[in-house]
C-alpha cells in the first residue's frame, strides 16, 4: 500500500515511491528508493520537503500514516473550497471574443523571448523595448479575459520549454498579480521579471540544464546558478525596473526558507518573489520535458497546496488556485451521466463549474454529437466526478485540446 508520511516519521528501511519535492530539479538520487541511513533523511529534509510517499511492500510500514488516496482526496476537497471563497476579477468581455487577439499576443511574446536569449548568447545588451511592448498586451488581454492566455499556455512544445515556460511564467505572474489586486504598472513590471526569470539558463550547460538521470553535486550547483548570472544580466540594463530584478532573484527562495540562492524566509522573501516561487513550480510541474511528464494541472494545484504547509505562502496559494481553476481550458474530464466532456471555460461561480463540451459516450464507448453546457447553470444537475487521466486519451483517441478555441 502506498501511504503519506511526515518526514519527521521517516526512519531507515522504508521505501519512498514518491519524493513529492517542490523543487524539479534536485540532485537526490530518483524519486523512488529505500532509506539506507539517517544521512539520507536528513539530505531530504534539508530539500524543503514535508510528506513523502512510501510504498509498504518495499520497505517498512508506518501504520498510523493514512492511505496516499485518502490524503489527496482530502487535500483536493479542502484546496477547491478554499479557492471557492475568493472573488474572482470580473472578465470584461467573452473567451471567444479575446482568443484570436491572445493568440496573437502569445506568439509575438514567444518571438520577443527568442530574441532576447538569443541576444544574451552572443553577449549583446537585451533589447527591453520589445519586452516593454509585449508584457503589457499580456496584461490587456489578461485584464480583458484571462482564461485565453492560461488556455494556451497548456500548449508547449518540449523542445522548446525555456521560450514556453518564460511566456507561461509571465501570463500567470499578470494573472496572479491581477487577482491579488496589485496596481496595473506594478503588474507589469513583474510581468517583466516573470518573462525574463530564466534568462540566466542560457549560460548553464545545455547538457546539463537538460539531463535526463541524476545530477551530480557539481551539476546541481551549476543549475542553481542559473539564479544569480540571470539577476547579474539583468542588472547591466539601464533603467530595468527593481520589482523585475526581485522576481528573477527570488523564484527559486521558498517561504520556510529552503530555497535558493539566499535562503529567504516568510517576510524576508518580497511578496513578489513568494509569487515566482508559486508560479515557476507550478509550470515546471505541468509541463513535459525530456526527464519529466507534466501532470494534471488539478494534481499539480493539490501537490502545492499541500507544499503550502511550508514551502509557499498559503494565502497566496489560495488566489493562484482561483486564479488558474481545477479544471483549465482543455481538460478531460469524467461526468456522472458516464460522458467524457472537455472544459472549454473555467467556471466563474464555482471552480468545479465550468463550462464543458460533451463528446464522447463511456457506456457505448463511442463518440456523440457534442453539446455545449454549463455546469453552473440552475437547471443543470450534471457534476465532474473526476479528471479523465491523460494515459487514457490514447485509448479514446482522444485530444482533448483540438476540442477547444485553442487549437483553431
Amino acid at each position: 500500500m502506498v501511504k503519506r508520511v511526515q518526514v519527521s516519521q521517516l526512519k531507515p528501511g522504508m521505501f519512498i515511491c514518491d519524493l513529492n519535492c517542490s523543487w524539479v530539479e534536485h540532485d537526490f538520487i530518483l524519486s523512488k528508493f529505500k532509506i539506507t541511513s539517517e544521512k539520507e533523511i536528513q539530505k531530504i529534509r534539508d530539500l524543503g520537503v514535508v510528506e513523502v510517499s512510501i510504498d509498504t511492500t518495499k520497505g517498512l510500514d508506518l501504520q498510523s500514516a493514512p492511505s496516499e488516496d485518502k490524503a489527496r482526496k482530502e487535500a483536493e476537497t479542502k484546496f477547491i473550497k478554499k479557492a471557492d471563497d475568493l472573488d474572482e476579477p470580473s472578465r470584461e468581455i467573452p473567451l471567444s471574443k479575446e482568443m484570436d487577439k491572445a493568440k496573437i499576443v502569445r506568439n509575438a511574446a514567444k518571438q520577443t523571448i527568442k530574441n532576447v536569449l538569443a541576444d544574451v548568447r552572443i553577449g549583446k545588451q537585451i533589447d527591453m523595448n520589445q519586452v516593454g511592448q509585449i508584457v503589457p498586451q499580456m496584461t490587456d488581454s489578461i485584464f480583458r479575459n484571462k482564461d485565453a492566455l492560461i488556455g494556451l499556455s497548456r500548449i508547449k512544445s518540449v523542445d522548446e520549454y525555456l521560450f514556453f515556460h518564460s511566456v507561461s511564467a509571465c501570463v500567470l505572474m499578470i494573472s496572479l498579480g491581477h487577482a491579488l489586486g496589485i496596481s496595473r504598472d506594478i503588474i507589469d513590471q513583474i510581468g517583466t521579471g516573470a518573462l525574463l526569470h530564466d534568462i540566466g539558463k542560457v549560460k548553464v550547460n545545455q547538457t546539463i540544464l537538460n539531463k535526463p538521470g541524476r545530477l551530480t553535486d557539481d551539476e546541481f550547483t551549476q543549475i542553481k546558478d542559473h539564479v544569480v548570472l540571470g539577476y547579474e544580466i539583468l542588472k547591466q540594463i539601464p533603467n530595468i525596473p527593481e520589482v523585475a530584478l526581485v522576481v528573477t532573484h527570488q523564484h527559486h527562495e521558498r517561504y520556510d526558507g529552503t530555497g535558493y540562492p539566499n535562503k529567504l524566509k516568510g517576510d524576508g522573501l518580497s511578496i513578489y518573489g513568494q509569487m515566482a516561487s508559486i508560479i515557476d513550480v507550478y509550470d515546471a510541474l505541468t509541463s513535459d520535458r525530456c526527464y519529466h511528464k507534466g501532470m494534471q494541472s488539478t494534481d499539480a494545484l493539490r501537490k502545492i497546496f499541500e507544499w503550502s504547509n511550508a514551502n509557499f505562502n498559503p494565502e497566496i496559494v489560495q488566489h493562484f488556485i482561483r486564479c488558474v481553476g481545477v479544471y483549465p481550458i482543455g481538460t478531460l474530464v469524467r461526468l456522472d451521466n458516464n460522458r467524457l466532456a472537455v472544459v472549454i471555460e473555467s467556471g466563474k461561480e464555482a471552480l468545479t463549474k465550468p463550462k464543458v463540451r460533451i463528446i464522447f459516450n463511456l457506456k457505448a464507448k463511442a463518440f456523440e454529437k457534442t453539446e455545449d453546457i454549463d455546469l453552473a447553470k440552475p437547471n443543470v444537475r450534471i457534476n465532474i466526478v473526476s479528471w479523465e487521466d491523460p494515459s487514457k486519451y490514447a485509448e479514446y483517441d482522444i485530444n482533448p485540446l483540438q476540442y477547444t478555441d485553442l487549437m483553431t
